[in-house]
């Protein structure tokens, strides 16, 4: 509070409203316990289940905590950096700030909504379980070999911090694919704000506002494959008759709901009024009310309300049985001999997805 005190009664230093200062460190403090929640269950999965390695989850979890920790720091920046009148806060160093904890919570959303497109097309799945089986045997005498050479302790060790037990599905690929095209557009419009702010002929504020509307165009398009998987997704629910069926299908139409309405406005605020651009070259537009409730509305019901949805879905833990499950083969064959001639192939099939579908119908 004596830094927050200091720069609200600078005389000589240009500083935001200190309305706009309150609702920026309350921005502040929402992401930095959230980024809290997320590293703390992220722990609490590793304690409880070190063998399996990095589940979905645990990597939800991560990515989250990231982002809302990326979002403290730039919230905190952005004060302090404005009101001290920092030269470079204008230029590159500000605008990778503001960007780089948008591109986590977009492959967040984009995992998410990777793993339903897994769920949504399992039943045509066969050589991506076929690879996952393979991968698994693989994994299962590599940690044999390592057993083998060192001790217990050690290779629980490795188990736990190490990032052997993810396992990258062809959809999650595409995801990296696309998080690191990302990103390097980024970088490349990080350069061209800076060659362009030594250059007083050219304005470092338009190729911001490119790349705030096409990221704010990816966001939608992400919001549109979130809702139509959803759906998808809860078309297939409901053909399945289990007890956790009803479960599920509240907590995949709760994201997908959320992600629409939440994704939609804050692009819509973004390419109509370019408020995130505010804080480096326009900081004078944000006096008054309406760019405080726009700057809320972008970042609170846009970033936070998603994230936090998403870590109170994943706020249990999973059952004990199904952890030890996972360290078993993932194909089991029974054999009937009596009626294993009358019994066509298309009904052994029919069986199998249903069972699938049932095992997986956790949207995460």
């Amino acid at each position: 509070m004596t830094i927050v005190s200091t720069l609200l009664e600078s005389k000589t230093a240009k500083c935001y409203a200190p309305s706009f200062i309150a609702v920026n460190l309350c921005l502040a403090l929402i992401d930095g316990v959230l980024a809290f929640i997320a590293f703390l269950q992220l722990t609490r999965f590793h304690r409880r289940d070190k063998r399996v390695g990095w589940t979905r989850q645990k990597v939800l979890h991560l990515m989250i905590g990231s982002s809302n920790t990326g979002s403290l720091v730039y919230f905190v920046a952005a004060v302090i950096a404005t009101c001290t009148r920092w030269h470079h806060w204008s230029n590159a160093f500000g605008f990778l700030l503001m960007a780089f904890p948008k591109i986590l919570f977009l492959a967040t959303f984009l995992l998410l909504l990777s793993f339903w497109v897994d769920v949504c097309h399992q039943g045509n799945g066969e050589e991506e379980d076929e690879e996952d089986e393979e991968n698994s045997m693989q994994q299962g005498l590599l940690e044999k070999s390592k057993s083998k050479a060192g001790s217990s302790s050690a290779s629980d060790r490795r188990k736990c911090c190490s990032f052997h037990g993810i396992h990258v599905g062809t959809r999650q690929k595409f995801v990296v694919a696309a998080v690191v095209l990302v990103f390097v557009l980024m970088i490349s419009f990080a350069i061209l704000i800076w060659i362009a702010s030594g250059d007083n002929s050219a304005d470092p504020s338009l190729l911001a506002e490119v790349y705030v509307d096409i990221f704010a165009s990816i966001i939608l398009i992400t919001g549109g494959g979130i809702c139509f998987y959803g759906m998808r997704l809860l078309f297939n629910l409901r053909k399945v008759r289990s007890e956790q069926v009803s479960a599920e299908m509240r907590k995949v139409s709760g994201l997908a709901g959320v992600s629409v309405v939440c994704f939609t406005v804050s692009s819509l605020i973004a390419l109509l009024t370019h408020i995130p651009l505010f804080y480096h070259w326009n900081p004078s537009k944000l006096h008054g009310v309406k760019a405080l409730v726009l700057l809320i509305v972008y970042y609170f019901i846009g970033s936070t309300v998603p994230l936090a949805f998403v870590l109170w879905v994943l706020r249990e833990l999973p059952p004990q049985e199904i952890v030890s499950r996972q360290e078993e083969p993932r194909r089991i064959t029974y054999v009937n001999y009596e009626s294993v001639a009358s019994q066509p192939r298309q009904q052994w099939t029919a069986t199998t997805v249903s069972k699938n579908q049932v095992s997986k119908a956790s949207p995460i």
